[in-house]
Protein backbone atom coordinates (compact mmCIF):
# COMPACT_ATOMS: atom_id res chain seq x y z
CA UNK A 1 0.00 0.00 0.00
CA UNK A 2 1.37 3.48 -0.85
CA UNK A 3 2.34 5.63 2.10
CA UNK A 4 2.17 9.32 2.88
CA UNK A 5 5.60 10.96 3.03
CA UNK A 6 7.09 14.43 3.14
CA UNK A 7 9.66 16.13 0.96
CA UNK A 8 11.70 19.33 1.01
CA UNK A 9 11.60 21.94 -1.75
CA UNK A 10 13.66 25.11 -2.10
CA UNK A 11 12.95 27.92 -4.53
CA UNK A 12 16.52 28.85 -5.53
CA UNK A 13 17.83 32.41 -6.04
CA UNK A 14 17.03 32.37 -9.77
CA UNK A 15 13.45 31.25 -9.05
CA UNK A 16 13.15 34.00 -6.46
CA UNK A 17 14.50 36.65 -8.86
CA UNK A 18 12.10 35.50 -11.58
CA UNK A 19 9.04 35.71 -9.33
CA UNK A 20 8.07 32.05 -9.63
CA UNK A 21 7.20 31.29 -6.00
CA UNK A 22 3.43 31.47 -6.52
CA UNK A 23 3.59 29.44 -9.74
CA UNK A 24 5.63 26.73 -8.03
CA UNK A 25 3.28 26.52 -5.05
CA UNK A 26 0.32 26.45 -7.43
CA UNK A 27 1.73 23.47 -9.34
CA UNK A 28 2.10 21.39 -6.17
CA UNK A 29 -1.33 22.37 -4.86
CA UNK A 30 -3.04 21.58 -8.16
CA UNK A 31 -1.43 18.12 -8.07
CA UNK A 32 -3.06 17.49 -4.71
CA UNK A 33 -0.05 17.77 -2.42
CA UNK A 34 -0.42 19.37 1.00
CA UNK A 35 1.84 22.22 2.17
CA UNK A 36 2.88 21.46 5.77
CA UNK A 37 5.83 23.87 6.15
CA UNK A 38 6.73 27.18 4.52
CA UNK A 39 9.23 29.91 5.31
CA UNK A 40 11.71 32.31 3.87
CA UNK A 41 15.24 31.64 5.13
CA UNK A 42 18.81 32.74 4.54
CA UNK A 43 20.80 29.49 4.61
CA UNK A 44 24.28 29.70 6.14
CA UNK A 45 27.37 28.15 4.56
CA UNK A 46 27.24 25.36 7.15
CA UNK A 47 23.59 24.62 6.38
CA UNK A 48 24.30 24.58 2.64
CA UNK A 49 27.38 22.37 3.02
CA UNK A 50 25.28 19.89 4.95
CA UNK A 51 22.44 20.18 2.41
CA UNK A 52 24.73 19.55 -0.57
CA UNK A 53 27.18 17.14 1.17
CA UNK A 54 27.00 14.66 -1.74
CA UNK A 55 28.59 17.29 -4.01
CA UNK A 56 31.47 18.32 -1.72
CA UNK A 57 34.17 16.73 -3.91
CA UNK A 58 32.83 18.14 -7.18
CA UNK A 59 34.40 21.11 -8.96
CA UNK A 60 31.23 23.22 -8.72
CA UNK A 61 30.67 22.79 -4.94
CA UNK A 62 32.05 26.18 -3.82
CA UNK A 63 30.17 28.02 -6.58
CA UNK A 64 26.96 26.18 -5.60
CA UNK A 65 27.31 27.17 -1.94
CA UNK A 66 28.00 30.80 -2.92
CA UNK A 67 25.04 30.86 -5.34
CA UNK A 68 22.57 29.34 -2.88
CA UNK A 69 23.70 31.59 -0.02
CA UNK A 70 23.53 34.90 -1.87
CA UNK A 71 19.95 35.71 -0.86
CA UNK A 72 17.02 34.34 1.15
CA UNK A 73 15.23 31.33 -0.29
CA UNK A 74 11.73 29.97 0.09
CA UNK A 75 11.80 26.61 1.85
CA UNK A 76 8.78 24.31 1.81
CA UNK A 77 7.74 20.91 3.04
CA UNK A 78 5.10 19.07 1.02
CA UNK A 79 3.17 15.97 2.03
CA UNK A 80 1.36 13.33 0.02
CA UNK A 81 1.32 9.70 -1.01
CA UNK A 82 4.77 8.83 -2.40
CA UNK A 83 5.54 12.55 -2.23
CA UNK A 84 9.26 12.45 -3.15
CA UNK A 85 8.88 10.87 -6.63
CA UNK A 86 5.72 12.89 -7.33
CA UNK A 87 7.52 16.17 -6.60
CA UNK A 88 10.58 15.08 -8.60
CA UNK A 89 8.37 14.51 -11.66
CA UNK A 90 6.68 17.90 -11.19
CA UNK A 91 10.09 19.59 -10.91
CA UNK A 92 11.62 17.89 -13.98
CA UNK A 93 15.17 16.85 -14.80
CA UNK A 94 18.10 19.01 -13.70
CA UNK A 95 18.97 20.50 -17.10
CA UNK A 96 16.14 22.92 -17.78
CA UNK A 97 16.34 22.86 -21.59
CA UNK A 98 16.00 19.06 -21.57
CA UNK A 99 13.36 18.89 -18.82
CA UNK A 100 9.97 17.47 -19.65
CA UNK A 101 7.37 19.90 -20.99
CA UNK A 102 4.82 20.52 -18.26
CA UNK A 103 7.40 20.25 -15.49
CA UNK A 104 8.53 23.37 -13.61
CA UNK A 105 12.02 23.26 -15.13
CA UNK A 106 10.64 22.23 -18.52
CA UNK A 107 8.31 25.21 -18.63
CA UNK A 108 10.57 27.85 -17.07
CA UNK A 109 14.19 26.71 -17.23
CA UNK A 110 17.02 26.60 -19.74
CA UNK A 111 20.09 26.11 -17.54
CA UNK A 112 21.57 23.34 -15.44
CA UNK A 113 22.92 25.68 -12.77
CA UNK A 114 20.02 28.12 -12.81
CA UNK A 115 17.34 25.44 -12.55
CA UNK A 116 14.96 27.33 -10.25
CA UNK A 117 14.16 24.73 -7.63
CA UNK A 118 15.54 21.96 -5.45
CA UNK A 119 13.56 18.85 -4.53
CA UNK A 120 14.73 16.00 -2.30
CA UNK A 121 16.03 12.98 -4.20
CA UNK A 122 14.91 10.31 -1.70
CA UNK A 123 12.91 9.85 1.49
CA UNK A 124 16.20 9.78 3.43
CA UNK A 125 17.40 13.02 1.81
CA UNK A 126 14.00 14.60 2.50
CA UNK A 127 14.18 13.83 6.23
CA UNK A 128 17.76 15.18 6.44
CA UNK A 129 16.99 18.34 4.42
CA UNK A 130 13.81 19.11 6.35
CA UNK A 131 15.76 18.93 9.62
CA UNK A 132 18.35 21.41 8.31
CA UNK A 133 15.78 24.16 7.73
CA UNK A 134 12.70 23.37 9.85
CA UNK A 135 12.11 22.79 13.55
CA UNK A 136 9.37 20.35 14.55
CA UNK A 137 7.10 23.20 15.68
CA UNK A 138 7.30 24.74 12.17
CA UNK A 139 5.73 21.67 10.54
CA UNK A 140 1.99 21.07 10.70
CA UNK A 141 -0.30 18.06 10.56
CA UNK A 142 -3.87 18.74 9.50
CA UNK A 143 -6.63 17.36 7.34
CA UNK A 144 -7.29 19.39 4.24
CA UNK A 145 -10.85 19.86 2.99
CA UNK A 146 -9.93 18.44 -0.44
CA UNK A 147 -8.23 15.24 0.75
CA UNK A 148 -11.43 13.20 0.33
CA UNK A 149 -11.30 13.85 -3.43
CA UNK A 150 -7.52 13.51 -3.83
CA UNK A 151 -7.10 9.92 -2.55
CA UNK A 152 -9.32 6.87 -2.28
CA UNK A 153 -9.72 5.50 1.25
CA UNK A 154 -7.38 2.57 0.60
CA UNK A 155 -4.57 4.90 -0.59
CA UNK A 156 -4.01 6.71 2.69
Amino acid sequence: MPRTTRTAVLVKPDGMQRGLIGEIINRFERKGLKLVGLKMAQLTDDMLKSWYAEHQDKHFFDDLIQFMGQMPLVAMVWEGVECVPVVRRLVGTTLGREAEAGSIRGDFGMSQQFNLIHASASDEDARREIEIVFSDHELFSYTGAMECVIYADDEV
